[in-house]
């Protein structure tokens, strides 16, 4: 199967800003998101340490994209590219959800609020990922 770096790497470029577009949206949508991290600040720092830091995270979400329009471009065709972008986001979503958000709930000591308002905007975000991944990125 033959690789379009061009497709690829607009599909992540694309599915980035959307990431990151659907965060600010979500975190303007869900205020109380914004209370709840504020509620911990032994485990989260505080929002300018965060924005000293938020190039490095920038380019780690847009990596972690590029691997998964590389895994989506390595998948079998079997829908039009937003119902296959749709399911690849899905399955993205509930892996994030238990490897991060619910992992997150165990080992940091975060309320189980924190925990489900994250998980609905990581869940979110990450079907949105698949969607745009599927429309831009479409399998032969």
């Amino acid at each position: 199967m033959e690789l379009h770096l061009l497709r690829l790497f607009l599909a992540a470029l694309g599915a980035f800003v959307a990431y990151m577009a659907i965060g600010f949206a979500l975190f303007a949508a869900m205020p109380g998101l914004k209370v709840e991290f504020k509620k911990y600040p032994a485990v989260y720092r505080d929002e300018p340490e965060m924005m000293k830091r938020m190039p490095l995270a920038m380019l780690a979400i847009f990596v972690a994209i590029l691997v998964l329009a590389v895994l989506y471009a390595l998948m079998r065709p079997w829908e039009s590219g937003l119902l296959q972008g749709l399911g690849f986001g899905v399955l993205v979503a509930v892996f994030t959800s238990c490897t991060f958000v619910i992992h997150n709930h165990v080992n940091l000591n975060i309320g189980l609020k924190l925990t489900v308002q994250s998980g609905i905007a990581y869940f979110i975000q990450w079907v949105v990922v698949g969607v745009v991944i599927g429309l831009i990125y479409r399998l032969a």
